[in-house]
């Protein structure tokens, strides 16, 4: 199957049936056989719908769908959408974050069949069963490279069993979550049990600006983050819609500080 984005990512798939955009040169085209194309933002439906119309002047089974359109996602398909070395072995959430549109897309959370990857994305992994847990981790320990969660691993839902299955595998990054004030209390516990893994390998989210949120409360949650253990990752608050993010000059600073591990340092140390 061909598959079309309508934008690129580092996620995106690079084999010669994935494309970004318009069709190529006729010469370089794939023979006829089904195309989707598939839309992860809600800012890029607009390009995603003329993308349909584009490759439909030159194939006969044309698809449009994708995650902005609310597919709520099957069974995952290693490299068809993601690229190689991605893998989602379940879908859905139990929270509702306001934030967060997994739960309205995908409902509550569905172990999915284990598929061979090192960088996991599930929305939710540690509100799988402990089984599903356990084959996952089997899982991991045969990859040949060193695995991130980028997923995110849920501060409320670690346990110490879960850090004992961690141990068992070799790390490149730990992923958690600090999106609002009343998550610190979660991370600080998860931080405590996450002790043994060096600061460099601990990497959190942390959604900043939402619902107004000044801008000295947002630098102070993304201290109190690498006060606790964890390397801070800045995520302005984006509308699904609009695309709007905060471009004011100080928080375009505070971005700055906390998206890059070298310049955090600079500012915390």
């Amino acid at each position: 199957m061909i598959r079309v984005f309508p934008s690129k990512t580092k996620w995106t798939p690079t084999d010669d049936f994935a494309f970004v955009g318009d069709p190529p040169l006729p010469i370089f085209m794939p023979k006829e056989q089904p195309v989707y194309v598939s839309c992860t933002f809600t800012w890029d439906v607009f390009e995603a719908e003329r993308l349909y119309h584009s490759w439909s002047r030159f194939y006969s089974d044309v698809r449009l769908g994708g995650p902005a359109f609310g597919n709520p996602a099957g069974e995952f398909e290693p490299g068809m959408f993601l690229k190689k070395g991605v893998t989602v072995t379940s879908r859905g959430c139990p929270k509702d974050c306001p934030w967060c549109f997994v739960p309205k897309r995908e409902g509550g959370i569905r172990e999915l069949e284990i598929k061979d990857g090192w960088d996991v994305q599930d929305n939710n992994l540690l509100a799988c069963s402990m089984p599903h847990i356990e084959r996952v981790f089997e899982m991991l320990r045969r990859q040949p490279k060193a695995i991130t969660f980028h997923g995110g691993l849920d501060a409320e839902f670690l346990t110490a069993a879960h850090v004992d299955l961690l141990k068992t595998i070799r790390i490149n990054e730990l992923w958690l979550a600090c999106d609002h004030i009343g998550a610190v209390e979660s991370l600080e516990r998860a931080g405590d049990l996450l002790s043994d893994f060096p600061r460099n390998k601990k990497r959190c989210y942390v959604l900043i600006g939402h619902q107004g949120e000044p801008i000295k409360q947002a630098e102070k949650r993304l201290r109190q983050v690498w006060d606790i253990g964890f390397l801070p990752f800045a995520q302005p608050y984006v509308d699904g819609s609009t695309r709007k993010v905060h471009r004011g000059p100080d928080w375009v600073a505070l971005i700055k500080a906390f998206s890059r591990p070298a310049a955090t340092k600079a500012v915390c140390r």
